[in-house]
């Protein structure tokens, strides 16, 4: 493997398929940047609902159009967790944003234009040096179309939920089975359905099916293609 050739590892698919996961695996053994794409949305959203700017009842998208200037967003390495971690305004909200009520409003506020244009325009100036992995939904398709490595990943939605719920419950939140489900499924049709930048799988990527697939043997895989990806550079 080249030490000279550093390239761009796009990872996009449906929500809880272990995309964070895989990627933050992947940059720390080729010594990349990780930069979760989900976080930035995760962390947007966050600021939406500590200012009441989105409920059950209503979505002033307006008003969250109006405060992106206000919303500063960064990426601190942790040194202890191996990953870089969100800070929204100087906070550091990286728990706070994984909560499935913050699941349940993200995609409506992913699929705002005004708040996708900020955070591309983001992501681009992370990807300006290149050696970086980034997961999300769209960074094969709009972000970074020229990346030289493209990864798919998805699994049923039942599987998805599955790991969701377990997840959540290890953190001790009150959750059920059949909230989780539903998340699930609605992320996938807002996801897949918005006008703006919609969940595409790119015509060069890689499917990674994840149902059936360990751990283990989904990194064996990835590696070995992100390595042939890096020579092939």
């Amino acid at each position: 493997m080249s030490n000279l050739s550093k390239i761009i590892i796009a990872i996009d698919g449906y929500s809880s398929t272990g995309k964070s996961t895989i990627a933050k695996q992947l940059a720390k053994v080729l010594g990349y940047v990780y930069v979760d794409t989900g976080a930035m949305y995760r962390a947007v959203t966050l600021y939406a609902m500590q200012h009441d700017l989105i409920s059950r009842d209503e979505f002033l998208k307006e008003k969250l159009i109006e405060s992106l200037p206000d919303i500063q967003l960064q990426f601190h390495f942790n040194a202890e967790k191996g990953f870089a971690e969100i800070y929204l305004n100087g906070k550091n909200v990286e728990e706070k944003i994984r909560t499935l009520e913050v699941s349940n409003y993200v995609s409506q506020v992913a699929a705002v234009p005004e708040v996708r244009k900020k955070q591309v325009e983001q992501q681009h100036k992370f990807g300006k040096e290149k050696g970086i992995v980034m997961d999300g939904r769209d960074i094969g398709t709009v972000v970074f179309p020229e990346a030289e490595l493209k990864l798919f990943m998805t699994a049923s939605a039942e599987t998805r939920a599955q790991r969701r719920y377990d997840e959540l419950k290890q953190k001790g939140e009150k959750v059920t089975f059949d909230e989780v489900l539903e998340n699930v499924k609605s992320r996938d049709h807002i996801d897949s359905t918005r006008k703006d930048s919609p969940l595409l799988q790119a015509t060069d990527a890689v499917v990674i099916d994840n149902s059936e697939m360990s751990l283990d043997e989904q990194f064996e895989k990835i590696l070995a293609l992100a390595k042939k990806a890096i020579e092939n550079a």
